[in-house]
């Protein structure tokens, strides 16, 4: 079994380089310098596109054509979750860590590490290479919004995402889509003391549609949350502002809708009652996708994770990728288990062993 073996000196060594580049959201600059420079070494053409430019980013997502660009799309993410500045990765008997005191990166330095290993292992033995596109987005950790402006193609069909924290042999074909929303109460400032009926609460009138929603886990592919709220200036004057953020996370695009339009009408409801105005808004993070079994995609990621030994797990998964902005511009796409546990903790770890798994699984895909 090749779950046993560990992976290559040059596949750590690369992985290790990686983590050590700072490049949260919005601040990839140095992560793309890297990846331009390595991929140029390689006798490659990169280019960067404006994606930055639409995103707030200091620079944009990377594009690189092998060969003639084929009909399929390779792609990991530049960004990390937070910061690794000062990091001190620990290279252990069969794990890679942080010391604990940041994250380790391997979301998503792992997927970024196994591409860049095996197209220069392959390049440098002159092994055959499939046509194919390769991406390095931004702000995946944001919204996914650095691939929601990629543009590819109409050749590229395909996707593969090297990118999920499930160990090699997963890989996600089904994912929930997520809606974000944005709520503002208004309601009247006026002394909390001296003349508090004077005042219309806009905590108080959140609190009361807040009361009558279900949060958490709704039903059984279905969640929600309010994540963020902000209101009030002082102690003592009745809050004339109130602002939420949340979410409502499902598989199925219409139970979204059905749970905002609810959540709007106890907003509508609460403000009437105590005569606040409500402004309310929802746009989507990302849309669900389903990759059918009898896709070319499926098929091919099955039967490669088939013939390396590993057992094909297709999975369902609640968050969201690169992948969920692929298939909503149509090209049907998975996202790969690489076995980046923990992610965006300070507990976060790679095995050796699913780092070579990961590495087998994507040398499969592209090589000629």
């Amino acid at each position: 079994m090749l779950r046993k073996q560990k992976p290559s000196d040059r596949l750590v060594e690369i992985f290790l380089e990686l983590v050590k580049i700072d490049g949260i959201s919005y601040r990839e600059l140095d992560v793309n310098d890297y990846l331009i420079k390595f991929l140029r070494k390689l006798g490659l053409n990169p280019f960067v596109d404006n994606a930055g430019e639409k995103v707030g980013s200091n620079t944009g997502n990377i594009i690189c054509n092998i060969g003639n660009g084929g009909d399929f799309v390779v792609i990991s993410h530049m960004d990390t979750a937070a910061s690794t500045i000062n990091i001190k990765p620990q290279l252990l008997e069969d794990r890679i860590t942080s010391d604990g005191k940041t994250i380790l990166g391997a979301d998503n330095r792992a997927g970024i590490a196994l591409i860049l290993y095996n197209l220069e292992q392959l390049l440098y033995n002159k092994e055959k290479i499939k046509n194919f596109t390769l991406c390095f987005t931004i702000c995946e950790e944001h919204n996914i919004e650095g691939s929601k402006y990629l543009q590819l193609p109409s050749s590229i069909k395909r996707g593969f995402v090297i990118d999920s924290s499930l160990r090699p042999g997963k890989f996600i074909h089904t994912t929930y889509g997520a809606k974000g929303l944005d709520i503002k109460i208004t309601g009247r400032a006026s002394h909390a003391g001296l003349h508090p009926e004077d005042g219309i609460s806009s905590i108080f009138t959140a609190s009361q549609a807040i009361s009558k929603l279900k949060l958490g886990r709704v039903n059984e592919y279905t969640t929600s949350n309010f994540g963020l709220i902000n209101g009030g200036e002082a102690i003592n004057i009745i809050p004339k502002e109130t602002h939420i953020i949340g979410e409502v996370r499902s598989k199925n695009i219409e139970e979204i809708e059905k749970i905002i339009n609810e959540y709007k009408s106890q907003f509508e409801l609460a403000c009437k009652q105590n005569g606040a105005t409500l402004e309310f808004s929802s746009h989507w993070d990302f849309h669900p996708y389903y990759i059918d079994e009898e896709s070319k995609v499926f098929q091919t990621i099955f039967n490669i994770i088939k013939n390396i030994g590993l057992k094909p797990e297709p999975m369902l998964s609640a968050g969201g990728s690169d992948a969920n902005s692929l298939n909503k511009k149509g090209i049907k796409t998975v996202n790969i288990g690489i076995g980046a546990q923990n992610p965006h903790s300070y507990d976060e770890f790679i095995l050796l062993e699913d780092l070579k798994a990961a590495s087998d699984i994507v040398c499969e895909i592209i090589k000629g």
